[in-house]
């Protein structure tokens, strides 16, 4: 991979050997298009897919992409977290995404969840300068901060604790990322803030996770959704012009290199990328179905 690439990309660890082999021998092929950077492996609640994030993250990094592990304190101790940081490091990993991350739905509510500020702090005690450290940011505010100025001096903590930079949660209100990275700036944070970018397929499973991790789906393209209630293709098309065009209002601006959730398909994110001119036209297969995430 690239140093200074395009983009960056994200993927879940696949649930099948099915899903295995289609995220390493088709998807993460055809996204090599769009030179990123970097890609990141995500980690479920609580540590959930820890043994399955670590064979994805060496996978990848065996064929020769920079991976950016996510990592989260969940339920497991210090002594634990120090082994896994280690253990990547001692694999030559070099980027990682720290994150609070979420509890699992059968873990008592009084676990102590460790900040992410506390974790970048943590990677930092234990190996230095060796990893470069990303951190979630939220431009339409983290449903459980107290504010809007509180949760930005929260990305602040995270920031001047450690971390090299800020990948935003998804969003679909371009104003929205141009106000927080303005009042970001107002506060006194210089690191970059990377949009973070999720294309629109599944419409109903999106209303769903948008519901619960609180980013709003502008009413607009709701209603425009309804329309197509019965017609799935012309549906995927209006979701891709509307992410097309968010991406190349995103890329005009001058903010800093996108970051893709492709939820381990590469039609999508390949389609966005010639339409805002991050790819050639002639550049990667298009002809990828669209899998279903829970299919991987």
């Amino acid at each position: 991979m690239a140093k200074d690439g395009n983009c960056s990309l994200e993927f879940f660890p696949p649930k099948t050997a099915a899903g295995r082999l289609r995220l390493l021998e088709e998807t993460v092929p055809a996204l090599g298009a769009l030179n990123p950077e970097y890609c990141s492996v995500t980690y479920g609640a609580g540590g959930s897919t820890r043994d399955s994030t670590v064979d994805t993250v060496m996978e990848l990094a065996a064929l020769g992409y920079d991976v950016a592990p996510h990592i989260s304190f969940g339920t497991d101790d210090h002594e634990a977290m120090a082994c896994l940081i280690h253990r990547y490091q001692s694999k030559g990993i070099s980027k990682l995404v720290a994150l609070r991350g979420d509890l699992p739905p059968d873990i008592e509510r009084e676990h102590s969840l460790v900040r992410a500020g506390e974790l970048v702090s943590f990677i930092r005690e234990k190996t230095g300068s060796h990893f470069d450290i990303a951190v979630a940011a939220y431009p339409e505010i983290h449903p459980e901060a107290p504010g809007y100025d509180q949760d930005i001096c929260f990305l602040k903590d995270k920031l001047e604790a450690g971390a090299n930079k800020a990948v935003t949660q998804y969003f679909y209100n371009v104003e929205s990322y141009f106000y927080f990275v303005d009042r970001c700036m107002a506060a006194g944070i210089t690191q970059p803030v990377h949009p973070g970018i999720m294309p629109i397929t599944d419409f109903a499973k999106l209303q769903r996770f948008s519901k619960a991790c609180g980013a709003e789906i502008p009413r607009w393209i709701e209603r425009r959704m309804a329309d197509f209630s019965g017609d799935p293709d012309s549906a995927f098309k209006f979701g891709i012009e509307v992410v097309s065009q968010l991406c190349a209002t995103l890329l005009e601006s001058g903010a800093p290199p996108i970051h893709f959730y492709t939820m381990n398909q590469s039609e999508p994110v390949c389609t966005i990328a010639r339409n805002c001119g991050l790819i050639s036209s002639g550049s990667a297969d298009a002809s990828d179905k669209v899998i279903h995430p829970s299919a991987a």
